[in-house]
């Protein structure tokens, strides 16, 4: 495969405040060192213009450094990191540490990384909303919340996250935290999405077999037609290369309902 082979998807979504988020992202989760200076740029090589991040990966400056390197104009990548609830009346020191390290005076979405106990997540995104407020955050977000928890900050604020990012795969779909996200009108991401025995599901395995895709590709695309955004990761340049070859091809009804129906078993 060469990079001209690619066909990159080039689906957004258009988050709270206007910024468009592209729905294929680069995952660097585990990546550190050397590995995520690689990795980043092998992605921004091969395309990708999102990149996610968070301040207790360690690996912010990395990410960073690849992006400096790249060539890419700063204006046409998405950069996403996330501040841990430890950090709660911190958060915008931990903000400027992030965008220090990233090299940026901005990031275009910043997330609460998971919930945290009490009022935490409240007074947590009052923060968020002065961080949005000055510009060093176009958006904001949260992770690994649930409904309940999105409405708390929402009504508490009058300000709803933007997206949700949680664990997601066909083997976890839940057609009832969609519509749930949906009502709200917070966008799902999901992380993870090639972990926990996807990549080898029979089932999977069988569509990808027949449509001569990788089981990533199929996990991947599945995705994109949900219009959830996904984040794989990888430190191979040419896993990194397929996982964003996806815009070739399109799932049809019959499979996607195969795939949507993994997550009730």
């Amino acid at each position: 495969m060469t990079d001209r082979d690619l066909q990159l998807p080039d689906q957004t979504l258009t988050l709270t405040n206007g910024t468009s988020i592209p729905l294929l992202g680069f995952g660097t989760w585990q990546i550190t060192g050397d590995d995520a200076v690689r990795a980043t740029a092998a992605a921004l090589e091969a395309g990708y213009r999102h990149l996610d991040t968070a301040t207790v990966y360690g690996n912010e400056a990395e990410v960073g450094r690849a992006l400096a390197e790249s060539g890419v104009a700063r204006e046409d990548v998405f950069v996403t990191t996330k501040c841990p609830p430890g950090r709660a009346g911190r958060e915008l020191d931990t903000l400027r540490e992030s965008l220090d390290l990233l090299g940026t005076d901005h990031v275009d979405l910043w997330l609460i990384h998971w919930s945290g106990r009490g009022s935490t997540n409240v007074d947590m995104w009052r923060a968020f909303v002065e961080a949005r407020e000055q510009g060093l955050a176009r958006e904001i977000g949260v992770s690994n919340f649930d409904a309940a928890l999105i409405d708390e900050v929402t009504d508490a604020t009058g300000v709803r996250p933007a997206i949700d990012q949680v664990e997601w795969s066909p083997l976890l779909f839940d057609a009832a935290t969609l519509r749930e996200h949906r009502e709200r009108g917070v966008a799902v991401e999901g992380y993870s999405a090639l972990r926990g025995g996807t990549l080898d599901h029979p089932e999977i395995v069988a569509i990808a077999g027949r449509l001569d895709r990788t089981p990533a590709q199929v996990i991947i695309r599945w995705h994109l037609q949900h219009e959830v955004v996904v984040i794989p990761k990888s430190v191979h340049p040419e896993r990194i290369r397929s996982n964003a070859d996806v815009g070739g091809f399109v799932l049809g009804d019959e499979d996607m309902a195969a795939l949507d129906a993994l997550g009730g078993r």
